[in-house]
């Protein structure tokens, strides 16, 4: 499916989808919004895309929402239509079963810091920036602030959505925001590599655990463990399981191409 505001491709089992907006730093337009929500749905359904990794075309990965479009609604209703298309994408990526990695350079900013806390995983550019922009023009990051809380403690997230402040990709790191820093040179195989290592493993046994962690995340200790026991025992009755188990015995692990997928 082609896209007007991102591009998609593959390398082997992993998608890719950039976000196409250099010129406006791939600020969320609704157009973007979109397309970016349309093709992550896309990958999720494909059997044959196992990870998938999100970056930005030109010098940043997003700088958050075009705000030229705000001069385009008028009431409180327009609004809320405009930003939930806006903040979709950060509820796909909750819903899928399929890993997803950022790779975050320039600047990540609004939006772009949410999407980055969206993801499962993310690697980030030395030089990169990233922050809750939002209140440098009036307005507070509240979308964002969704997946941030559930990757940062309560004061991090609050000191990013209420000062509006850029932090460095090494500072991110220490925060737990991202997993890796590496050379920009080096982002695009720094996340690759993260994909491919997903890859490798059970697509079975990564898409049910994901989608039991996700369910687990607003449930009780007890009940969680319960929830946990039952998808657990769902996961040994696959064919992923048996033959999984099967070759580690053997000592002959499966790797990528063996796996029988059910």
């Amino acid at each position: 499916m082609a896209y007007e505001t991102v591009e998609t491709d593959r390398e082997g089992y992993v998608g890719i989808v950039t976000l196409d907006r250099p010129e406006s730093m791939n600020t969320f337009s609704t157009g973007l919004a979109v397309d970016l929500d349309d093709a992550l749905q896309e990958f999720d359904e494909d059997d044959g895309i196992r990870a998938i990794v999100v970056d930005g075309a030109g010098r940043a990965f997003s700088a958050g929402i075009d705000v030229s479009e705000h001069g385009d609604f008028e009431t409180e209703a327009e609004y809320e239509e405009w930003v939930s298309k806006m903040e979709e994408p950060f509820l796909t990526l909750r819903r899928m079963e399929t890993p997803v990695i950022a790779a975050a350079h320039g600047h990540a900013a609004a939006n772009g810091v949410g999407l980055v806390a969206a993801c499962d995983l993310a690697v980030a550019a030395e030089g990169t920036q990233l922050g809750a922009t939002a209140p440098k023009v009036g307005l507070f990051c509240m979308g964002p602030a969704v997946p941030l809380r559930r990757t940062l403690p309560d004061k991090r997230t609050l000191e990013l959505i209420l000062t509006g402040k850029l932090i460095d990709a090494e500072t991110a790191r220490d925060w737990g925001l991202v997993n890796e820093v590496v050379p920009e040179d080096e982002l695009h195989e720094a996340a690759m590599d993260l994909a491919n290592e997903i890859a490798s493993k059970s697509p079975v046994a990564i898409r049910m655990g994901k989608a039991a962690y996700n369910e687990m995340a607003d449930m009780g200790y007890e009940e969680a463990l319960e929830y946990s026991n039952e998808r657990f025992a769902a996961l040994c009755a696959t064919a992923d399981a048996e033959a999984g188990i099967a070759a580690f015995l053997d000592g002959d692990p499966l790797d990528a191409d063996e796996w029988p997928g059910e």
